[in-house]
């Protein structure tokens, strides 16, 4: 398999700060394909806008932020505030062509190889 994936976002969870001002690492599947790769994760009521994907080369960033409540909880473990999730792949991405759609708090986003990463049938004569 050629892909590796480095995270840089990691939960920062210091005592000191409050629960709005925390950066969560966003959980994700990432799946492998021929021609690119599948990414899935769950942002339950998030909405397109509350979102912005970028790809650049082969790192691809979700960020976004959760709605923070004011009211008073006995136990609130939901997630408020701003995420982030950085991924670096093995293989050059296709920018252009990457897709991501938000149905029922699912992001699906596809991100393509790019030409030069994927693989190329070499056609063999006879002499």
């Amino acid at each position: 398999m050629a892909l590796y994936i480095r995270n840089y976002a990691p939960v920062r969870w210091e005592e000191e700060q409050r629960p709005a001002e925390r950066v969560y690492k966003l959980a994700v599947n990432v799946r492998e394909e021929e021609n690119g790769f599948e990414l899935i994760a769950f942002l339950p009521g998030l909405k397109p806008e509350d979102l912005n994907i970028q790809v650049l080369d082969n790192v691809v960033s979700i960020e976004g932020r959760y709605p923070e409540y004011e009211e008073p909880y006995l136990l609130r473990e939901l997630p408020v505030g701003h995420f982030r999730r950085v991924l670096e792949f093995a293989v050059p991405l296709d920018a252009s062509k990457a897709e991501a759609q938000i149905k029922d708090g699912i992001l699906n986003l596809y991100l393509p190889k790019a030409d030069a990463a994927r693989p190329k049938s070499i056609k063999i004569v006879r002499k």
